[in-house]
């Protein structure tokens, strides 16, 4: 049995939702991992070794202390507590952590960042992908999973990241016209988030699957189940 890894599985709305939980489960499982899958309202369990945050719908500004712009909609009060109270329950425990599109933006807001809430010409549709190319910087996780190449990733965004409002000690790996598109934490063991969806190109390309396979790496090297 593979790694136990917590994945808050969550879309914009019911037939959205359904697709997304399905493609970051066949990614997730692909790489060797049991997924534990949460709604907002679960109980988080007591033992795991990773956590996965997905995509979905926009961060409650409060939560990094600015008031909501026209654009900012599709909150979820209680998926925003969940996150939060796990993405700091797994950096106290040191155990790895992937943030994916949202799961991006929520870890920036939970180590004290704060968001664009709104990119002119972005989109979070599932039907307004964008596609570009990402250069991981040499050296970091993210180079070391997709073996430092440029390879074109999937998005759909409207909120984004800048350096200026980067949580302290997080370090940008992707920048794309301006934006922190992947960053990691060094002081941690393993933390890597990008903006982008790899999930959705797990099957078909290369480097999108060996960033699963890299996490479910990490999470097997856990010395110890996290308790």
């Amino acid at each position: 049995m593979g790694p136990r890894v917590v994945a808050t599985l969550c879309g914009h709305d019911r037939d959205t939702c359904v697709r997304a939980r399905e493609q970051y489960l066949t990614a997730l499982r692909g790489a060797g991992v049991e997924v534990i899958a949460l709604d907002p309202h679960d109980d988080v369990p007591l033992e795991f070794d990773a956590l996965c945050l997905t995509g979905g719908g926009d961060i409650e500004p409060s939560r990094y202390g600015e008031p909501a712009a026209p654009q900012t909609t599709d909150i979820d009060p209680a998926r925003d507590d969940l996150e939060l109270r796990l993405v700091r329950t797994a950096l106290d425990r040191d155990i790895p952590v992937l943030g994916i599109c949202r799961g991006f933006q929520l870890i920036n807001v939970a180590m004290g960042g704060k968001l664009v809430q709104h990119v002119e010409g972005h989109s979070r549709s599932v039907g307004a992908l964008q596609s570009h190319e990402a250069v991981p910087a040499g050296g970091s996780l993210l180079a070391g999973a997709t073996s430092a190449r440029a390879h074109v990733v999937n998005s759909s965004h409207h909120q984004a990241v800048t350096d200026d409002i980067l949580a302290s000690g997080l370090v940008p790996t992707v920048r794309i016209d301006g934006l922190v598109e992947a960053f990691e934490d060094p002081a941690h063991r393993w933390v890597v988030a990008v903006q982008w969806h790899p999930e959705r190109s797990a099957e078909v390309s290369a480097e999108a699957a060996r960033i699963f396979r890299a996490f479910a790496d990490a999470a097997s090297r856990q010395p110890a189940r996290a308790r």
